[in-house]
């Protein structure tokens, strides 16, 4: 998106495939700001693994902080990636504790960095006892020249200092004495995250730590579905939407809907059944994609990440699987927002483009949008987890959609579901001065509350009534 390169930040997931060394690699890039952690959840629910990138002279962020409770509610392997060891970076010793302090997560370097920013030498490796030389690149445009040596080689002289090698076997050390050991059934259970270093820009570290992840990481997990655990290996087909982009395309005006493969194989043409929609289908324009690049794929695996061609009928968390075969994989929790503003349309003649553009992009799960409770889509209320999420709606109603609204704040923070509104007459709900009743698009209802405190008066006074803070797609 233009937008990302404006900014400089990621506000959406994108999907890459690639092979290495006899591996089939699906990476999902998530965004790192905290305002878009709704789609990192979202995408986590399709990965096996997540790789946590800590930049060296920042440590652990507000935003890795929110993201690191999203891997922990998956229970998934988490890598640690310190990154920009280039420049001068934080004390090694200070990182690792701030990681464990801050993200309640054990820790175990596998390779130990020798200095940092114009000192940085390369990484020691703890179990072949060998430095890993660095050199400078042209940022990431060739890969520099990598060197072994051996701890005890008098070459290694040659590249580091006296300075350097007395404080590198001092840590040396104290890490042997210190640090937890490596674990493997601990790191599959996501309670110990091996620590690697290096400088992503310059590609020093990366095809190291590449290797160790493969080793330590598992091929496709089994997942959780309402019929009980898919194993991967199955010969049945299946597979579930985590993610949805209209536009990725702009001469085409083309929506993609982003499928994990959990079992069997996918054949282009193949004919399935979409579990939500009630119906079999062939899914149209089957794709993989590399960056910018997109092919069409003629079969795909458990585990693989392919995109088809969406005409609007597919939700996230929507499960398509072998005719003849019926069952769901469990949905993806919708976060609740915590901002919300009223959306004005500035040219009432552009009402048909407002109302597709808002609800393609609700439907990716980028916004959510409510109307006035037993109201229209006369007044459209948006609600998002983070703020910079209102800047991606504005930029791309007005890019994609040629519309251009004024956003007005609201002062209700704290949103609730109604979880058995079937056993409730929402008219007669006894609410409070700061609780507003509004719709989701299904129809459902839901209130809005200034102050969280609200929140149990209403239940309060409402004996029967039941609240939830999130929703299921």
């Amino acid at each position: 998106m233009e937008i990302e390169k404006e900014r400089g930040i990621s506000v959406t997931s994108s999907v890459l495939q690639f092979n290495y060394d006899g591996y089939c690699i699906n990476i999902l890039d998530t965004p790192g700001h905290q305002d878009f952690s709704e789609d990192t959840y979202r995408t986590l629910m399709a990965a096996d693994s997540a790789v946590m990138v800590i930049d060296g002279s920042k440590g652990v962020e507000a935003q890795t902080r929110k993201l690191f409770k999203v891997c922990v509610m998956r229970h998934i392997p988490i890598f640690t990636f310190i990154n920009k060891m280039d420049r001068d970076a934080n004390d090694t010793f200070d990182l690792l504790d701030e990681i464990e302090k801050e993200l309640g997560i054990a820790t175990c370097p596998i390779n130990w960095p020798i200095g940092s920013g114009k000192r940085f030498r390369g990484v020691y490796d703890r179990n072949t006892n060998k430095v890993l030389t660095f050199s400078d690149t042209m940022k990431g445009t060739k890969e520099g020249i990598e060197e072994e040596i051996d701890l005890d080689d008098p070459h290694l002289m040659d590249v580091v200092d006296e300075e350097q090698k007395e404080q590198l076997l001092e840590e040396i050390e104290l890490l042997d004495g210190a640090s937890a050991e490596f674990d493997q059934e601990l790191v599959s259970k996501g309670e110990l995250s091996p620590v690697f270093f290096g400088s992503a820009l310059t590609n020093f570290g990366v095809e190291t730590f590449l290797r160790h992840f493969l080793n330590m990481t598992s091929s496709p997990l089994p997942r959780k579905a309402d019929c009980g655990i898919v194993d991967p290996m199955k010969e049945d087909f299946s597979a579930f939407v985590f993610k949805i982009q209209a536009n990725m395309n702009k001469a085409h005006r083309d929506r993609i809907a982003f499928m994990r493969i959990c079992s069997g194989r996918f054949d282009a043409g193949m004919e399935v059944y979409h579990v939500q929609g009630d119906k079999k289908m062939r899914l149209s324009q089957p794709q993989q994609m590399m960056a910018s690049d997109r092919h069409v794929v003629d079969e795909a695996f458990a585990g693989d990440i392919i995109g088809v061609f969406d005409p609007g009928i597919f939700s996230i968390g929507d499960t398509v699987c072998t005719p003849g075969k019926k069952f769901a994989y469990e949905g993806i929790p919708t976060f609740a927002p915590e901002h919300f503003a009223r959306v004005r349309l500035l040219d009432s003649m552009k009402r048909k483009q407002f109302v597709k553009g808002i609800n393609q992009i609700a439907q990716e799960g980028a916004i959510q949008i409510f109307q006035e409770y037993k109201g229209g889509m006369e007044e459209i209320i948006v609600g998002v987890v983070g703020v910079l999420q209102f800047d991606v709606l504005k930029y791309r109603l007005e890019n994609e959609y040629n519309v251009d609204i004024r956003l007005e704040n609201l002062p209700y923070e704290h949103i609730r579901w109604i979880a058995n509104k079937e056993e409730v007459d929402v008219d007669r709900i006894a609410g409070t001065s700061d609780m507003k009743k509004v719709m989701d698009l299904k129809g459902n209802p839901l209130l809005l509350f200034v102050n969280p405190w609200s929140v149990g008066m209403v239940e309060e006074r409402n004996e029967n009534l039941k609240l939830e803070e999130f929703s299921r797609n």
